[in-house]
């Protein structure tokens, strides 16, 4: 292996080579002296910018190598001016007056005497060795001064950044609306959700309440015979309605069985038979203008067997009162009532027949209180009973509201019954009619105002819990009297004749005046007792004939101008 530093070796002992200085990889680089132009070998200086044989940056002019001085110790002879280097490009130093060439100082700085200190950091480097190798600027050389010149800046379209950044803008915002528009309908779906929730428990709750879920309700055991029918628990208020403007009156029994959880309207038709005080029998609605409420109240009891805890007396303004209080009331009406207070025949009725027809207060007494040319007592009751049960569905059912409710109407309550008796009686009567545990019955009565045993037991028994016991037929004949004399007395003085001659006497109300008496009979069987009351009034036989007489009654009586008391 050749060493091209042999000076003995063959073809290069006359070559000689020197180091001019290192490559940009830090490689040191050397050049041939020519024999006749060999010097004497120069120190290395490699940090003398212009004394590079070598010029790594192409400046294109080679300076003679002045000899190397590491430590700066002084002169080695006469040299040309050589500037000195200036690695961060401050400037270039001229040495003056020719002398020799300044100490070369690695930062920078000029020496100020002729011995230059020695630098630590500063080593010495044989030719055959590498390079050093250049460390970064900040970390050998914190102190340098950079200047403007020395860096290159890179400027950018201002109009591609604008695009691009309103680009990502739009996409940005676009894709925060649509997570903003997902997350308000998650929102939304869960709030329905809770919402639906909450009022599906609130709902079975009310019903868990009510004691009306399926399986549960109490509505259910209607039928149960667990508990015998005489045995449950009712209370039952006897309610009169009086027509103050065309006279006569309604009554019904408002029933709660609290056993059953059952509210029931029980009509109760006028001609239905009682026994009087004295022991006559006389009808409903007499009772109810002769007797009063208490004598009523037990005639009932006893017909009926029953136990009525109170009378609510309800005339037809307080009706119409009642049902402006709870907010009008909807209605399956049966027929046309016309209005009483029209001036033509042909005006439009004031209640149309249909279905669920609203009522104020004022049509709802006028479709109660209505019976229609040649229809019977019932169908008026009727009428009576769906308007009631309306009204109960709209009253509210709590007990403190519907006493105030009442106490607003201003009625007398008729004792024992007081305003906070009726108001919570009719609140749980609300409640079932709200519930649909609420019904309306007629009272079967027959033509001549007893009840059957048979035909009344499914009202007198199932829903009264008592038993019928109407007036023996056999007890005493029952005439109806009714006074078309003129007199007033005459009525009285035919009742205490018939009283005392074993009758019972019914009071048939007074009519237009006749000029002859009448005694009347339907039945054959009858026949001899018309003929019996003839002559307990003082009329002659030829008074008596067979005709039609009142439903409750064996013989009718109709007294005229000729009857004369005095002559009884």
């Amino acid at each position: 292996m050749n060493d091209r530093y042999d000076a003995g070796s063959a073809g290069y002992e006359a070559d000689q080579y020197e180091l001019v200085g290192y490559d940009e990889y830090g490689q040191p680089v050397y050049r041939q002296v020519p024999p006749q132009q060999q010097q004497p070998q120069q120190q290395y200086d490699p940090y003398a910018q212009q004394g590079y044989g070598y010029d790594p940056y192409a400046t294109g002019r080679q300076q003679p190598v002045p000899p190397y001085d590491p430590y700066g110790s002084g002169d080695t002879g006469q040299q040309p001016t050589t500037p000195a280097y200036d690695p961060y490009g401050t400037g270039t130093h001229q040495q003056h007056g020719g002398g020799p060439s300044a100490p070369y100082d690695p930062y920078g700085r000029t020496a100020t005497s002729g011995q230059q200190q020695r630098v630590a950091e500063q080593t010495a480097y044989i030719p055959q060795q590498a390079g050093p190798v250049e460390e970064p600027v900040a970390q050998g050389r914190g102190d340098a001064d950079y200047h403007t010149e020395q860096f290159a800046f890179v400027e950018e379209p201002d109009q591609d950044s604008e695009d691009v950044i309103d680009w990502l803008k739009f996409t940005e915002n676009r894709t925060e609306r649509r997570e903003e528009a997902r997350r308000r309908a998650r929102a939304r779906v869960i709030a329905l959700v809770v919402v639906l929730a909450i009022a599906a428990a609130g709902g079975v709750g009310y019903l868990w309440y009510a004691g009306k879920l399926p399986g549960l309700s109490a509505s259910d055991d209607k039928t149960d015979t667990a508990t015998p029918v005489g045995a449950q628990k009712r209370d039952v208020i006897v309610v009169h309605l009086h027509n103050t403007k065309s006279g006569g009156t309604s009554t019904a029994l408002l029933v709660d069985n609290a056993t059953t959880q059952q509210g029931t309207t029980v009509l109760m038709p006028n001609s239905l038979a009682l026994s009087g005080d004295d022991g006559s029998t006389t009808t409903l609605a007499k009772s109810v203008d002769d007797d009063g409420s208490s004598g009523t109240r037990d005639a009932i009891d006893t017909v009926l067997g029953t136990e009525i805890q109170g009378t609510w007396r309800l005339d037809t303004p307080y009706l119409q009162n009642l049902v402006d209080l709870v907010g009008n009331i909807e209605v399956d009406t049966d027929a046309d009532v016309p209005d009483p207070d029209a001036k033509s025949k042909g005006a439009a009725p004031l209640v149309r027949k249909g279905k669920a027809q609203t009522l104020s207060g004022k049509t709802a007494v006028a479709y109660a209180t209505y019976q229609g040319s040649g229809e019977a007592q019932n169908a008026q009751l009727e009428r009576f009973g769906q308007v009631m049960q309306a009204v109960l569905r709209k009253l509210t059912s709590d007990t403190q509201g519907a006493t105030t409710t009442v106490q607003t109407l201003g009625m007398i309550i008729e004792p024992p019954l007081t305003d906070k008796d009726l108001g919570a009686f009719l609140a749980k009567l609300a409640d079932l009619a709200k519930g649909g545990d609420y019904k309306t019955a007629m009272l079967p009565v027959q033509t001549d105002g007893t009840l059957s045993a048979q035909a009344s037991a499914s009202v007198v028994k199932d829903v009264l819990g008592g038993t019928a016991k109407s007036p023996s037929k056999d007890a005493a004949v029952r005439v109806s009297v009714r006074n078309a004399s003129g007199v007033k007395d005459n009525t009285n003085a035919a009742r205490v004749v018939l009283l005392n001659g074993g009758f019972t006497f019914l009071e048939g109300g007074t009519g237009s005046t006749a000029a002859t008496s009448e005694v009347v009979y339907a039945d054959a069987a009858d026949k001899d007792h018309a003929t019996e009351v003839a002559k307990t009034l003082g009329l002659s036989s030829g008074a008596v004939s067979k005709g039609e007489v009142a439903g409750n009654a064996n013989v009718s009586v109709v007294l005229g101008q000729d009857y004369k008391p005095s002559s009884s």
